[in-house]
């Protein structure tokens, strides 16, 4: 899709934030020529989180979510630009779209390392400039050689200086250069995405992002050294204009803050979930909301309360692990503030379905490590657990302890580039058991039937407003509940466990848990049985390469 912008703001490192005008306090840069410029999200890898299995039961959908990222290079540049954005999750770029195109941005992760490079190449095969920014590239410059620009950090001067620099130069430059942000741009100077150069109708779920940075120091993660652990936040106003501009763009769901810590900041989120609220009722309740946030998030009933009537319906919670010690080990302290159990008990309670991070091959672990993962799982009733191998990321405690005790492993024949203290296969069929158990149907259904009786109906009672009644709505809704009837109620290899969750739901009206369940259940046991297949990888971040 090509247009001419209205905004002026950046890229910035994985999910990212932005506001609904140019930056009223400098002066906008007025660009002296006419450029084209194609900006590109790489293509995933398949993994536990790209919920490849489900789109295949949803019509149009044909990827998880909208990269907010390289969106915001799109509003970020000078309007008087043609832009041109192409996720690769839905198709990739043509040698036509290379053509077309003075200057080609990418921005990206380090899981997508291969694909960003891949671009840059095609790129360069059409004598094309490069500018590679994001998360990946903010980490690890060295991994990136061959672009010709790195923008590295968040949105804010390196992002005027890079403009500045792509108007008054039409050729590649002799050698790399490189734009590293000294002063970030406020969130609450941010703009909007550029939601109108995609179709939300493709996506599993829509995203926003409140917040940047999270006070907390767990050992594995990157987030404080790359955004800091002072969160900085956007207004609501900006928020909100963010929800009415997805609205404007497809028929979307479901919004899932991707804010590193949600609660990072708690009187910001108090101030921000009144707006929601009242965003809700004047709208008639149109999404589902859900976010990341730490698990202390239950000592806090009156935001829970307001985050209630805000329907607020998933919390993603980094528990980790529930062995005391080694949460100690990895510096997730902030766990223990109250007995896990009690913590997941309380937030379902308010209505709210967990889902938990799980990692396997802490140093802490034994043979018996399985076994209180799977008890674990049994007794908090948790559905959804991203069971992950530990791998090491640049630019975190782990990486720099585990670099000074010579435990990193670069091998693309390996799951993790740490070397464990278990041997290595031991931990890897250890996962293995995990994710197979933790989804074998009966098992998984035992889990959502615990949250449709116990934890869906703390749920507000939202209203059958237009928004949630409309036509495009009702036939989204039949298009779900006709492909999971036929393709799992009927063809299905786990149709009998299905049938036994499905006929309950459908004497009872119960549509929208049965869809819920049906979507994201599929998903959660193929995704089990290709890794039981050892064809699925045991880790987000996995080094393994299949051919």
């Amino acid at each position: 899709m090509t247009v001419q912008l209205k905004s002026f703001q950046n890229q910035i490192p994985v999910a990212t934030d932005l506001a609904s005008a140019p930056n009223p306090k400098k002066a906008r840069y007025v660009p002296l020529h006419h450029r084209r410029i194609l900006c590109i999200f790489p293509k995933y890898s398949r993994s536990f989180g790209t919920f490849h299995h489900a789109y295949p039961l949803m019509g149009n959908v044909r990827a998880f979510m909208p990269p907010q990222g390289i969106l915001i290079v799109a509003a970020y540049l000078p309007q008087e630009w043609e832009v041109r954005f192409i996720d690769e999750n839905l198709r990739p770029a043509k040698k036509s779209d290379y053509q077309w195109a003075d200057v080609v941005i990418v921005s990206g992760m380090h899981i997508q390392k291969p694909q960003i490079n891949q671009i840059n190449q095609l790129a360069h095969q059409e004598g094309k400039i490069t500018v590679l920014g994001g998360p990946s590239v903010s980490g690890c410059p060295e991994y990136y050689p061959d672009f010709d620009i790195l923008h590295l950090g968040e949105l804010g001067d390196a992002s005027d200086r890079m403009i500045e620099y792509l108007d008054q130069h039409h050729q590649r430059p002799p050698q790399q250069i490189r734009f590293e942000t000294k002063e970030r741009l406020p969130l609450s100077e941010f703009p909007t995405p550029a939601y109108h150069l995609v179709n939300l109708n493709h996506y599993f779920l829509a995203n926003v992002q409140f917040s940047s940075g999270c006070p907390y120091r767990c050992e594995f993660c990157d987030i404080p050294e790359l955004y800091g652990r002072n969160p900085r936040m956007k207004t609501p106003e900006q928020v909100l204009a963010e929800l009415d501009a997805m609205l404007e763009s497809g028929n979307i769901g479901a919004v899932y803050f991707v804010d590193d810590n949600f609660v990072g900041d708690r009187r910001a989120t108090m101030q921000l979930l009144p707006h929601l609220i009242d965003w809700q009722k004047r709208n008639g309740y149109p999404i589902q909301f859900a976010c990341e946030a730490t698990l202390n998030l239950a000592q806090s009933p009156k935001l829970l309360e307001m985050m209630r009537e805000a329907y607020f319906c998933t919390v993603f919670c980094g528990i980790e692990t529930p062995e005391t010690e080694a949460l100690h080990s990895i510096s997730k302290v902030q766990n223990l503030s109250m007995p896990i159990l009690e913590a997941v008990k309380v937030l379902n309670s308010y209505g709210m379905e967990v889902v938990s991070g799980i990692i396997i091959g802490l140093d802490t672990d034994t043979p018996e490590t399985a076994d209180r993962i799977l008890e674990f799982i049994r007794l908090s009733q948790i559905p959804m657990l991203t069971i992950n191998l530990l791998h090491a990321l640049p630019r975190t405690p782990l990486w720099r302890r585990l670099e000074a005790e010579g435990r990193l492993v670069f091998d693309d024949s390996r799951e993790s580039n740490v070397e464990f203290l278990m041997p290595y296969q031991q931990v890897v069929e250890m996962w293995r058991r995990c994710i197979t158990e933790a989804y074998q149907p009966e098992f998984l259904y035992q889990r959502f039937a615990y949250n449709m009786e116990h934890t869906y109906p703390n749920r507000i009672a939202v209203p059958n407003s237009p928004a949630r009644t409309s036509w495009a709505n009702i036939r989204k809704g039949l298009t779900y509940l006709t492909n999971i009837l036929l393709r799992v109620g009927v063809f299905g290899n786990y149709r009998q466990t299905f049938w036994q969750m499905a006929k309950p739901a459908l004497k009872s009206g119960n549509i929208e848990s049965l869809i819920h369940v049906g979507l994201v259940g599929h998903h959660l046991i193929q995704f089990a049985q290709d890794c039981a297949a050892h064809t699925e990888s045991a880790s987000f971040y996995s080094q393994k390469i299949r051919r």
